[in-house]
């Protein structure tokens, strides 16, 4: 992995490389690249032993085209300011790609995570927030959080509960925080959102006949080979719905060593295998090799970096046999990698639009939070009432009776996670189709593309704020 300022200067270089092919003024340039806002900050935390550690944190809004900002919360021993910047740049860009309305932004807790108590965990978390609010680095309508690397629901209910004790407005409070448990104001389909997101991108890459016939694959997603980089939340749920599309899992990688199966490997079974054991080791039903780097070079047709940032780099990416690259981690590939990967003419699915499943899921809770209303409750028992009367006329005019399956599919009323992921799936195809477009008229890459479209929606917005006529 990348030193984080290597991080940050890839982002930074790839915005100038799309930058270079719009005519946006100079100072408008710098403006929209540019990180508004950094917090930096240490607090004592009374360990279960009694002892005191100092924690160091942050958290950075890149951007304030648009508010609130948003982006995830991290917990690693590798968190910096470089790397929350560089992050919260690209959340900035990923949320204009797929029309998404925030600016970016990006929290860290410099921690290894492993090396603290569960109650030990709360108190930095609420901390945390604490000194978020103090500074008015959170809020439904100024910067709203999510879960990130280290991070998932529990954390996320922490914080709202300890932002909801602090604020003087409690009927919006729920909305100052993303990825939280259902019970607590979260929405159906958030946990999986980013990895089916990546779903969604790669389905859609796969089935554009022109791209697949300059790397010489069929159509579609059946039968083609996958290896995965990563079993956490994302790399699995995009496994999973890959696989469930007839696609092949013939590789899985943990930091402990890399699965391996030609004849595919059971996500599920994989997935089951890990949590009761903590490992993917001495899995019956593949063979295990070391390191699990190695399967990064791997023969297969699409592989998925879904772990951290700088896996593909200029040491390795001559020999990435994959003919497609799905980033569904944050910076994976770095800038000379992509550079020699594109004269390769392997086809890269960039992060900035992937893995963009998370933020448009959230921006799906952020939206249910402020209306107070569940998707669905309103609409789910009139689409129901019209869809049967639908069937029943159909039935009646052709003299046939429908199969009871049937009649209940096609009758039902869409219930939350039903209205959630047709969002993301639309918000994910057509942010694919924009893209691909502008890469052809541009004759650049996918990544590049990603970056102009960011460019101009960002500079759109300030050039209507009057401050670039």
């Amino acid at each position: 992995m990348p030193h984080t300022s290597d991080f940050l200067g890839d982002v930074n270089r790839s915005f100038t490389k799309a930058a270079r092919l719009t005519k946006h003024p100079k100072g408008l340039l710098e403006q929209i690249c540019m990180c508004n806002s950094v917090y930096a900050m240490e607090f004592p935390l009374v360990r279960d032993d009694g002892s005191i550690r100092v924690i160091q944190a942050f958290r950075a809004e890149h951007s304030h085209h648009k508010q609130p900002s948003k982006g995830g919360i991290r917990y690693a021993p590798t968190v910096s300011k470089d790397e929350v910047v560089a992050l919260a740049a690209l959340m900035s860009y990923k949320c204009a790609v797929v029309n998404v309305p925030f600016s970016g932004a990006k929290g860290g807790v410099k921690i290894n995570r492993n090396n603290f108590s569960n109650s030990e965990l709360e108190r930095i978390t609420r901390r945390y927030t604490f000194e978020l609010v103090r500074k008015n680095f959170i809020g439904p309508g100024i910067d709203v959080p999510a879960p990130d690397y280290g991070t998932g629901a529990r954390e996320m209910a922490w914080v709202f509960d300890t932002y909801n004790q602090l604020s003087h407005n409690p009927l919006d409070a729920a909305a100052c925080v993303t990825g939280k448990p259902v019970g607590q104001g979260g929405v159906h389909g958030r946990r999986e959102a980013t990895g089916r997101g990546v779903f969604f991108g790669i389905r859609e890459a796969c089935h554009n006949k022109k791209a697949m016939k300059k790397l010489g694959l069929d159509i579609g997603l059946e039968g083609k080979r996958v290896i995965v980089q990563g079993l956490g939340n994302v790399g699995f749920h995009a496994a999973y719905y890959l696989q469930e599309a007839g696609a092949r899992i013939v590789g899985i990688a943990e930091m402990n060593g890399a699965l391996v199966s030609k004849d595919g490997l059971d996500v599920r079974d994989v997935g089951i295998w890990r949590r009761e054991r903590g490992t993917i080791e001495g899995y019956p039903k593949g063979r295990l090799v070391q390191p699990s780097s190695q399967a990064l070079e791997m023969d297969c047709d699409i592989l998925i970096p879904a772990a951290l940032e700088g896996q593909i780099s200029s040491e390795n990416a001559e020999r990435v046999q994959a003919r497609i690259i799905a980033e569904a981690a944050n910076g994976p590939t770095t800038s000379e990698a992509d550079e020699i990967l594109r004269k390769r003419n392997v086809l890269l699915l960039p992060d900035l639009y992937l893995n963009a499943g998370g933020v448009t899921v959230s921006y799906f809770e952020w939206l249910r939070n402020l209306s107070h209303v569940r998707f669905g409750r309103m609409s789910k028992r009139f689409e129901s009432n019209t869809q049967q009367k639908i069937l029943a006329a159909i039935e009646t005019a052709t003299g046939k009776s429908l199969a009871p399956d049937v009649l209940a599919t096609i009758g039902k009323g869409a219930d939350e996670i039903d209205i959630v992921n047709s969002g993301l799936e639309e918000t994910m195809v057509f942010a694919y189709n924009e893209i691909y477009e502008i890469a052809q008229q541009k004759k650049t890459d996918l990544r590049t593309a990603a970056f102009v479209s960011a460019i101009d929606k960002i500079a759109v917005l300030y050039n209507e704020m009057g401050i670039f006529p």
